[in-house]
Parts: C-alpha cells; structure tokens; sequence
C-alpha cells in the first residue's frame, strides 16, 4: 500500500518518546506538526487489505511516500508504527530490488477490484 503526500517544503520526522521507563510512542512530524494521523491511515487501509488477501501468500506492506517534502541529501527514510516513511527514488529502488516471489497478480487484481469496487 503507497500512499502519497504532497507536503512542499515541509521535512517529515520521527519522533521517538519512552522506552526505557515508560512504553515506547513512535509519531511522525512534518514541519513539526504531528502527523500520525497518516500513519493510522495506511496501517487501516494495510489492514482492509491483508483482510481480503488472507487466503493468499502475498505480503502486504504500507508505506508513506512524500513526494515535494523538504528531504535531507543522504538517508532520512524511516519506519513509524511499521509503515515506511520514504522519498519517491527510494521507493522506486526498494521495489526494484525486491524479490519475485512469484505472485498472481491478476488474481490478486480480480480479488482486490471486487472487494473494492470505484466509487
């Protein structure tokens, strides 16, 4: 699951509390603002879908992909609550470079346009 954002000049980050005494919170910030609220959005979206996909051997992973955010030269990709926090270059590569694992895409297509019919 990708879910794009398009936030200009704003830089996405985490933001870690607890841990050692008290449980560990992750949120995200962008331009400061906390932003977790789009993090929850595709954990529940990842989660409609592996619903649908239960009886297939396919794994479903969500990421946030920033599109125009303030990034840094080297790094700053992330993970919040289990959903990535990436650049679009860096998406593209982890996808690239994952392997086959031999998926029938059609049929996941005819599973998922039923589940989810257009609006």
């Amino acid at each position: 699951m990708i879910d794009a954002k398009r936030y200009k000049g704003k830089r996405p980050a985490l933001h870690v509390e607890g841990g050692i005494l008290r449980p560990r919170v992750e949120s995200l910030r962008i331009g400061g603002r906390d932003g977790t609220k789009l993090v929850d959005g595709v954990q529940s979206q990842v989660a409609r879908v592996s619903a649908v996909l239960a009886g297939v051997d396919v794994a479903v992973i969500g990421a946030l992909c920033f599109l125009e955010g303030d990034r840094p030269l080297i790094g700053g990709a992330f993970t919040v609550n289990g959903i990535d926090v990436v650049w679009p270059r860096l998406l593209v590569t982890r996808i690239s470079d994952a392997p086959d694992r031999g998926v029938d895409v059609d049929a996941i297509h005819t599973l998922l346009a039923r589940a989810f019919p257009p609006a």
